[in-house]
């Protein structure tokens, strides 16, 4: 239905005209429209015909004002009750190409929408959208137009609808006519310019290769060099033949300015480094790069640590004294159970109370971790049963490691 809608509102777009018709500054307007309106499938409301008018107004030739009403008879698809739906508001408009008799445009506005089932329902409307309009002569013309619609009341909806009408424009001022150029004066032919025979080039340093060309015009007198004036170096060591020591060096073997290899480095004094314990490695691939959850759990309500948590605690705290590099998140997560304001506090509180614990028994540097509460914002179970709330119930851990 909402593909129906946008090709319908946009069947006229294609037209094309060269009648002398434009947009007007100045000018009022009315527009009775109809088209299809389309609902979110969330809302269990029946797509339906729409009807409408517009009454504008143009600032400038580009820039215009509409005020807006629509009326929808639709149903509620689980009952078949019928429901009524108005919707009205302002929009401004932003037109292209005004001076001709194809002008599309964009639209913005803001509205309300009200539900009528026998206790009506008023919501805020935002819109946008494009359309067009084709002028048939000064004082009509036919338009299109798409709109999305967006709104909430127990949750925000997406809505399209997508109209075609007729447009009558009256009063406003005419724009200029553009006067026609005089032809082209044409010129007189110029004589061509006489032939200059132009002086020998010249070769400052007498290598053969003249000095516009030349990429090296210093060569010492008798020097041979390539077609470039450059001295010729026969083993493309960077050192001229004239100037190297070791003219048969191998290719790739970086030499001094003599044109000898450069003599090989000291050998690297071998750095032991050791390694990470084997419970700091297992930590690591548990908390590196991905999140991770820690086995602790507290009281309702509550945010301080048991003393029977603290083993796996210490597995944490020994991995990131191990890994200096490492840093990351701690969050705290909640069931949906309660208000959300208040689980979102009580997971910040957890999360606080673990970071706490690792700088203080660890001496782990602050700048390390990140507290963040998330409350019920996050879950990765379903909140309808008891298991599922209890897996949402969690700490992370979540660190990148270098």
């Amino acid at each position: 239905m909402k593909k129906t809608l946008v090709v319908v509102a946009l069947s006229l777009c294609a037209a094309a005209s060269t009648a002398s018709a434009a947009n007007r500054a100045g000018s009022f307007s009315f527009s009775p429209v109809m088209g299809l309106y389309g609902y979110q499938d969330s809302q269990g409301l029946a797509d339906r015909l729409m009807y409408g008018a517009r009454a504008g107004y143009n600032i400038t030739k580009r820039i215009g004002f509409e005020g807006v009403f629509d009326y929808v008879k639709t149903d509620i698809e689980s009952t078949s009750t019928n429901l009524d739906m108005y919707r009205y508001g302002g929009q401004f408009l932003y037109h292209f190409m005004p001076d001709s008799s194809f002008v599309p445009y964009l639209a913005a506005g803001f509205g309300g929408v009200q539900f009528d089932t026998g206790n009506s329902i008023v919501k805020g409307v935002y819109d946008y959208g494009v359309g067009a309009k084709f002028f048939v002569n000064d004082y009509f013309a036919f338009r299109a137009d798409v709109r999305h619609l967006i709104y909430s009341y127990d949750k925000t909806y997406n809505n399209i609808e997508g109209l075609i009408g007729l447009h009558f424009p009256f009063g406003g001022t005419k724009p200029a006519t553009k006067p026609v150029p005089p032809p082209p004066v044409a010129k007189a032919v110029e004589p061509p310019p006489p032939v200059v025979i132009p002086a020998p080039p010249k070769d400052s340093d007498r290598d053969g290769v003249p000095d516009a060309t030349d990429r090296c015009p210093d060569t010492p007198a008798g020097v041979a060099v390539d077609q470039y004036g450059c001295p010729v170096d026969s083993d493309k060591d960077g050192v001229a033949d004239y100037l190297d020591k070791c003219p048969n060096t191998p290719a790739g073997v970086a030499v001094e300015k003599d044109g000898c290899p450069v003599p090989p480095p000291p050998a690297p004094v071998a750095v032991v480094v050791p390694a990470a314990s084997a419970a700091s490695v297992v930590a690591a691939e548990k908390y590196c790069s991905k999140p991770a959850v820690i086995a602790i759990q507290f009281d309702s309500g509550k945010d301080a640590i048991k003393a029977n948590y603290e083993p796996e605690l210490k597995v944490l705290g020994n991995f990131l004294k191990e890994y200096p590099k490492a840093k990351g998140e701690i969050s705290g997560h909640t069931d949906n159970v309660g208000g959300k304001e208040l689980n979102q506090k009580l997971s910040q509180r957890r999360a606080d109370s673990i970071k706490k614990y690792l700088t203080d028994n660890f001496g782990i540097a602050p700048d390390r971790i990140t507290a963040k509460g998330y409350g019920p914002s996050k879950p990765v179970a379903d909140n309808k049963t008891a298991k599922g709330k209890a897996k949402n119930r969690r700490i992370e851990a979540n660190f990148t490691c270098e």
